[in-house]
């Protein structure tokens, strides 16, 4: 039988309007930006890198432990990354572990 035919003036799809869009889609973007412009060529390259695989697939609660981990210092995070210092427990959440993990595998 004929196929259904769409409203006079129609093209199909032509209303179906954008695509859905992440209600967390601003803030992963600032949080990337974020990530490779920290301040040190040695911290954008572990940050961006870090934030480019990761990021999309954060939950909310994730970005939001991802956003105050970008609040540390570069020295403090570079020094927790190497083991040169101590994670102090505030500081130390599992986006910071998956960070590590990501950079050396081995120590995971």
């Amino acid at each position: 039988m004929g196929a259904a035919k769409d409203a006079p003036g129609e093209r199909p799809g032509e209303n179906m309007g954008p695509p859905p869009v992440d209600s967390t889609t601003g803030l992963r973007k600032r949080l990337i930006f974020r990530s490779w412009h920290r301040g040190t060529r040695e911290m954008d390259l572990i940050m961006g890198r870090f934030a480019d695989a990761a990021v999309p697939d954060m939950s909310e609660s994730e970005l939001a432990d991802y956003a105050k981990l970008l609040e540390e210092s570069d020295p403090d995070i570079y020094d927790w990354l190497c083991a040169r210092a101590d994670v102090p427990p505030a500081s130390n959440s599992t986006i910071l572990q998956r960070l590590i993990r990501h950079h050396f595998p081995d120590r995971g």
